[in-house]
């Protein structure tokens, strides 16, 4: 009697790094006193929820196609939402620095810089995740896509690499949070012109809010 083989499950990438980063955000902004607000105290806590119920469900259900094609647009309509809203109050911090200085604080312009920043490393490391190699979803069945970014394991010899190795959320954070400080490329290479112009994008927004607003906060504040 033939035994039927079985179909190996495909791996699927832990969700909780990405759960763990939106909260530690939403947190962090939470808690930084007397910020630039454009909405409410509780909308950006609602979209958080919003970004994490799918994620939830791909790992409930075993990574089911609806639920990943479910967390990538709800994860996309996040990044657009946060990322306008956060480039409007990048906007109203340097008009409100250069022509109504006097009313905007030191404080609430560092605060408010902070927020601006770690946003800003936020939403970029979830775009890069969800875009490059199609997604989370296709890198974990081993698709055959145009990779977005070069990373360096892929290039290491085989003994210092785990089999198999894929990208994950964190190589992404790493990405993210290395483009916003060193405003360029660390180790990881970009090789289309999406991820270019993106990294490009994050080095700018990150560039202003470091060297013009937060840099205008501390001077106020040590006058």
């Amino acid at each position: 009697m033939a035994v039927k083989e079985q179909t190996p499950t495909p791996h699927i990438e832990p969700r909780w790094p990405v759960a763990l980063a939106i909260l530690v955000v939403f947190w962090l902004l939470a808690v930084l006193p007397a910020r630039v607000r454009f909405f409410p105290v509780w909308v950006p806590f609602v979209f958080g929820i919003a970004v994490l119920l799918p994620m939830a469900g791909v790992g409930i259900t075993g990574a089911r196609a609806r639920w990943l094609r479910v967390e990538r647009a709800i994860t996309l309509i996040f990044v657009v939402f946060s990322g306008a809203g956060n480039l409007a109050a990048l906007v109203f911090l340097v008009r409100a620095m250069i022509f109504r200085s006097a009313e905007i604080g030191g404080l609430q312009l560092l605060t408010s810089s902070i927020a601006v920043w770690v946003t800003n490393v936020l939403a970029f490391s979830l775009l890069y995740w969800q875009i490059d190699r199609g997604g989370p979803g296709t890198r974990a069945g081993g698709a055959n896509v145009r990779p977005d970014w070069l990373f360096p394991q892929e290039g290491a010899p085989a003994q210092h690499v785990p089999p198999g190795w894929r990208p994950v959320y964190v190589d992404y954070l790493f990405l993210g949070y290395s483009t916003a400080t060193a405003f360029s490329t660390t180790d990881v290479m970009p090789l289309t012109s999406r991820a270019k112009l993106l990294m490009m994008a994050e080095s700018t927004i990150s560039l202003v809010t470091l060297v013009v607003v937060a840099a205008r906060a501390i001077n106020i504040l040590g006058s």
